[in-house]
């Protein structure tokens, strides 16, 4: 009866890491998406500023600045 318990909870308990790092991928590429679309929002760094952004990255409101 012991086995048949500790499988269940063996089996049961090994998709969490799963999960977990699913987490961390999923939120790792929605960090880099988001941070990507800020970075090319923000101001020009030297040598970039006549550079076009790419087609998905939103346009900005000029008159917020």
């Amino acid at each position: 009866m012991s086995v048949v318990m500790e499988t269940g909870v063996a089996a049961a308990g090994s998709h969490f890491p799963l999960a977990f790092t699913l987490v961390y991928v999923v939120g790792f590429i929605a960090a880099v998406t988001i941070g990507s679309i800020a970075w090319y929002n923000s101001k020009r760094p030297p040598g970039w500023e006549n550079k076009s952004r790419p087609d998905f990255v939103p346009p900005l409101d000029e008159k917020d600045n």
